[in-house]
């Protein structure tokens, strides 16, 4: 749910205790870790390890250390149920990304404990990262990535077959017992609502509310669905296009001449010589329909980066991709350390036994990616370890566990319709969808605020949601300065020149 090395953030756990003192099996829970350094997480949190199994069943052979952090909340006491981080990816440690979730979550931690726990292969719990030093190009080579991916997946010291989310999910159960924690709240988005439903379906006891950010159930094969949900959110990109004066105005018939440019570059893929915005070294690119598919894949993933596709598709229809490469190092994913051993023992298990062709090119039919890129996404799932799942993991269950589910209206990989599946099952849950949001909404407008609300009395239909139809689309980009209209020197036809040779 994610393009190659995409954020999307996460999932969280809250527990509510009965009966026997609740300031104790706190104060055990933070007594069992220490205060973090600097280089292990959060100054103002606690660090720690739980060892547990690499293979589950056997308990014999190979065991693996799950880091743990936990941020203690201001009034614990009162609300000794904690919350659960579960992260997105799939490849993205929970602690990992525990500083940058204190910051954006700080409005939960007024009430109770947040724990993040690295999932088994990401993070620091036996990672299964690669360094594929690819990280400086504009466009790397598909068969070059895939070699590189082999050859790290072969120094692994790991089962990667045990990597999957059932059991990552038993994990994180023993962490759980292991912190004294009797319920739990869970939040997860994107592949980490994937994880939590996994962890509500084995262990319901143990969860007092859920909350589902960008919801990705099991059964949706992620690769499969990239293009045709990439195309609905494309289309609800030019229709608010047409629908803004200015933004028509400068762009007039984007679809048309973008349909043309891909199928241009169908025909003769563009060569171009440009400065990487990062590095500031010249490089050589060759432009096409896959690379610019991904681009524009990877940037509706945010209203901050969809805003600037009518202007640099526009300018790329001109011949100049500088500023539309730009997006492949700036964007979204860029800088987002995803372990990719973790992402495909995940996906080659769960995703990939239920993608076939047929399926790829029908639900690709008709849309700008085509059925590259799931076929990207799936290729080195031909010669990737494949793991197991339990028979009914991709069955529907009915959960009687209040949940909140949260979609935004333009996200290009987790649209309103997977979370609408989930609601018509589970008769406590309630679904708001953020009119002007793409992938992951809890961070935007109210919806933190509304999110407290749920987590402190959770009774999703008494909230008072109306305060989302205030989260519109960010204004479009009409040039290099954002969203005012450019003076002609401003806009010149030019750049990055098609064809020019290095």
């Amino acid at each position: 749910m994610t393009s190659r090395r995409s954020l999307a953030v996460a999932s969280v756990c809250a527990a509510l205790l009965a009966g026997c003192g609740a300031v104790d099996t706190q104060t055990d829970a933070l007594d069992r870790l220490k205060p973090c350094t600097s280089e292990q997480g959060p100054l103002d949190a606690y660090c720690g390890s739980v060892e547990v199994w690499e293979d589950r069943e056997a308990e014999t052979g190979r065991r693996i250390s799950l880091k743990v952090v936990v941020l203690a909340g201001a009034r614990r006491n009162e609300h000794p149920d904690p919350l659960f981080f579960l992260a997105g990816g799939p490849g993205l440690g929970a602690a990992q990304v525990s500083s940058e979730i204190q910051r954006s979550f700080r409005p939960l931690l007024a009430d109770r404990d947040m724990v993040f726990v690295d999932q088994r292969g990401a993070g620091e719990s036996n990672s299964l990262a690669c360094d594929l030093d690819d990280d400086d190009s504009l466009a790397a080579d598909p068969q070059r990535f895939y070699r590189l991916l082999r050859e790290c997946m072969e120094g692994f010291d790991a089962d990667l077959r045990l990597y999957t989310t059932p059991i990552a999910m038993d994990d994180l159960n023993e962490v759980r017992e292991f912190l004294g924690y009797e319920r739990v709240n869970l939040y997860g988005g994107s592949y980490g609502t994937r994880a939590a439903i996994a962890y509500l379906r084995r262990y319901p006891e143990t969860v007092r509310s859920v909350v589902l950010d960008g919801v990705a159930p099991p059964d949706l094969i992620l690769p499969q669905y990239f293009a045709r949900d990439s195309q609905r959110a494309w289309d609800l990109l030019i229709a608010d296009c047409n629908a803004d004066p200015a933004c028509a105005d400068a762009f007039p018939n984007l679809a048309a001449r973008f349909e043309q440019l891909l199928s241009r570059l169908d025909a003769d893929p563009e060569r171009v010589t440009l400065t990487h915005p990062r590095t500031g070294k010249r490089e050589v690119v060759t432009v096409d329909r896959r690379l610019v598919s991904l681009i524009v894949f990877d940037a509706l993933y945010t209203s901050e980066t969809a805003a600037t596709l009518p202007f640099l598709i526009d300018r790329a229809t001109e011949g100049d991709y500088s500023g539309l490469l730009a997006l492949s190092s700036v964007g979204v994913s860029a800088g987002v350390e995803i372990s990719l051993g973790m992402r495909y023992s995940v996906i080659c298990a769960e995703d990939a036994p239920r993608a076939t062709p047929a399926a790829l090119v029908r639900e690709a039919a008709g849309t700008f990616g085509r059925a590259a890129l799931a076929e990207m996404f799936l290729e080195p799932c031909k010669f990737w370890p494949r793991g197991e799942v339990p028979g009914d993991y991709y069955e529907p269950f009915v959960a009687e566990t209040p949940a909140l589910l949260l979609s935004g209206r333009l996200d290009p990989v987790t649209p309103p319709q997977w979370a609408e599946q989930i609601v018509e099952q589970w008769p406590n849950a309630r679904h708001i969808v953020a009119p002007g949001i793409g992938h992951g909404a809890a961070t935007h407008g109210c919806l933190m605020r509304l999110i407290r609300e749920f987590l402190n009395e959770p009774n999703p239909e008494g909230l008072d949601a109306s305060c989302v139809e205030t989260l519109r689309r960010r204004p479009f980009f009409l040039g290099y300065a954002g969203p005012v209209q450019p003076s002609p020197a401003a806009h010149p036809r030019g750049g990055a020149s098609r064809g020019e040779r290095p």
